[in-house]
């Protein structure tokens, strides 16, 4: 936890009670259902909810504006800044249903009202967002065709609407392809060694009705 309020000090008395509240739940879920490593759950705050939270470093997401966090996993970025960001409203995806039902019971024990968690393929999702977000399910050309048409046609934020993908190492040939992609070094961001070559892709993307 001191991780986090070093880099978000002005958290509500709420907010610092939900992210409390996530040890001891992931530690709970993990022991019934494995969505975290055995290694990493001892380093959840850094690995896990602070590496997601890098996002919000780039993107402060405006009230009423939706994101879509596919494959989700145990609820990483959604989960964090879903907390972060309380007007904001967030639908997580993944193919994995245990990894779904971790998510839905963590949601409904931190009493957020924002988060809509379903077992489903990103290719079937029908609504449309200001931003997508992930962390490094696949590579970048193989996500661009999972989600291409799924963005809204108007922008509300200062990046045009898009993806915010979280992803380590070079980049340089996957993103061969995308003139226009943005990497944000998180170790710019996070004075911690565990984000030395991880990043924060923005890659913006045209809306196609």
């Amino acid at each position: 936890m001191e991780e986090i309020l070093k880099y978000f000090p002005d958290l509500t008395d709420e907010q610092l009670t939900q992210f409390k509240q996530l040890e001891e739940l992931y530690v709970d879920w993990n022991s019934k259902i494995n969505v975290i490593s055995r290694k990493d759950i001892q380093e959840l705050y850094v690995k896990h909810v602070l590496h997601s939270l890098a996002i919000a470093k780039v993107m402060q997401f405006l009230p009423e504006s939706d994101i879509l966090d596919v494959g989700t996993g145990g609820g990483f970025p959604g989960i964090p800044l879903a907390i972060l960001f309380p007007e904001t409203n967030f639908y997580l995806i993944d193919v994995i249903a245990k990894k779904i039902r971790v998510v839905n019971e963590v949601a409904t024990a931190l009493g957020l009202k924002n988060v809509k968690a379903e077992q489903k393929r990103a290719e079937l999702v029908e609504e449309k967002f200001d931003f997508i977000v992930s962390r490094a399910v696949t590579n970048m050309p193989d996500f661009v065709s999972w989600i291409r048409y799924k963005t809204k046609r108007d922008n509300l934020h200062d990046l045009d609407n898009g993806i915010l993908y979280l992803k380590g190492g070079d980049l340089t040939e996957e993103l061969k392809d995308y003139p226009r992609a943005v990497e944000f070094p998180i170790a710019d961001i996070f004075d911690n060694e565990f984000f030395e070559t991880k990043k924060v892709v923005y890659l913006p993307l045209k809306y196609r009705g």
